[in-house]
C-alpha cells in the first residue's frame, strides 16, 4: 500500500529515491483538501488567467482543454500554469467564495443542503422543550432587538398570531407556574388586561375596544365613551395650600378636602381651579 485510503496521500516508502518529491506531493494535496475554499462552482468555461493555487468545483457542461477531461464535481487546481483534477472526498466541506456559502460532498455531488436553514421540531436553551412549549428558554433575561447587521429598518416588531377571533393570542405572567396576569386578545379581538388571584379565575381590569379605541376599566363591558369605568373613580387629593398648577391643562379634576364650606371636587378652566358645584374659584 503506497497511499492513504481516504485522502490518497502518498506514503514515503523504504529505500525510495527523492523522498522529498513524495512528501511535497502529500503537502500539495493537503493544501487543497484541508479547509477547502473554491473560487466558484458555477464557472463553466476554463479560465485562461487565474492565480496559482486557485481552486474550482467543476459543474456540468464545463468547457476547456483540461476541464473537459475532468469529471463534473471534481476539484480543478491551478498549478504550474495549468489545471489538474483532484477527486473530492466523501464528507468534504468547501467554502464557495463567489456565493459565500458552504457546500458538502456526499460522494456524488456537492450541495449546500446540509447548511441551509431548516425547521426544527423543538428547541431548548438551558432547559428541555416539550410538546406544549416547543421553544423553552431558561434565563434571567432575554433580549429581542432590531436588526443592525443586515441592516434592517430599525424597527423591532414581534408578532403573535392566532387562527381566529375566538382563539387567544396573549402574554401570561405567572408566579410559581400559576397565572397572575394576562395581556392580549383573549377569546376576542379587543385588547384585554386580566388579573387572577389563583391562576384559574381571571377578572378583566382593562378592555380596549378595537372598533372605537374606547377603554373600559374594572370590567369586560363594551365602553360607551373614551373612558368607561365600571365603578367609583378616585381623583388626587390636594389641600388648598398645595394645589397643582391649573394652567397645566384645562379639564383636570381634583379633590380639595379643606375648601371653605366643605370638601369638594374642583376642575381647571386653564387658569384657575373652580368648585364643581358652583364654579366658584377655590380660595
Amino acid at each position: 500500500m503506497d497511499e492513504t485510503p481516504r485522502l490518497n496521500l502518498p506514503f514515503l516508502l523504504a529505500q525510495q529515491a527523492q523522498k522529498h518529491l513524495t512528501h511535497n506531493e502529500a503537502l500539495r494535496l493537503l493544501d487543497v483538501l484541508v479547509q477547502t475554499a473554491v473560487r466558484s462552482m458555477r464557472v463553466a468555461a476554463e479560465p485562461e488567467t487565474t492565480e496559482e493555487g486557485d481552486l474550482f468545483i467543476l459543474p456540468q457542461g464545463r468547457t476547456g482543454g483540461r476541464w473537459e477531461e475532468m469529471t463534473p464535481g471534481s476539484l480543478a487546481l491551478r498549478e504550474n500554469g495549468g489545471f489538474i483534477g483532484l477527486r473530492p472526498v466523501l464528507g468534504q466541506v468547501a467554502y464557495v467564495v463567489d456565493e459565500r456559502r458552504l457546500v458538502l460532498f456526499d460522494g456524488a455531488t456537492w450541495s449546500g443542503d446540509a447548511f441551509a436553514a431548516r425547521e426544527l421540531p423543538s428547541l431548548g436553551l438551558n432547559a428541555a422543550p416539550s410538546l406544549a412549549n416547543r421553544l423553552t428558554v431558561a434565563a434571567d433575561a432575554e433580549l429581542l432587538t432590531h436588526d443592525d447587521r443586515t441592516p434592517g429598518t430599525g424597527d423591532a416588531r414581534k408578532v403573535v398570531n392566532k387562527a381566529s377571533a375566538a382563539r387567544t393570542a396573549s402574554l401570561v405572567f405567572q408566579t410559581a407556574w400559576s397565572g397572575r396576569a394576562e395581556l392580549g386578545l383573549t377569546g376576542g379581538d379587543d385588547l384585554e388586561f386580566r388579573v387572577s388571584a389563583d391562576g384559574a379565575s381571571f377578572r378583566t381590569a382593562l378592555r380596549a375596544a378595537r372598533a372605537s379605541g374606547f377603554v373600559a376599566l374594572a370590567g369586560g363591558h363594551e365602553p360607551a365613551c373614551a373612558l368607561d369605568v365600571a365603578g367609583a373613580v378616585k381623583v388626587g387629593s390636594f389641600a388648598r395650600s398645595a394645589l397643582p398648577p391649573a394652567a397645566s391643562g384645562a379639564g383636570q379634576v381634583i379633590f380639595v378636602p379643606d375648601e371653605a364650606g366643605g370638601a369638594t371636587l374642583a376642575f381647571s378652566d386653564g387658569a384657575s381651579w373652580r368648585r364643581v358645584g358652583d364654579r366658584a374659584i377655590v380660595a
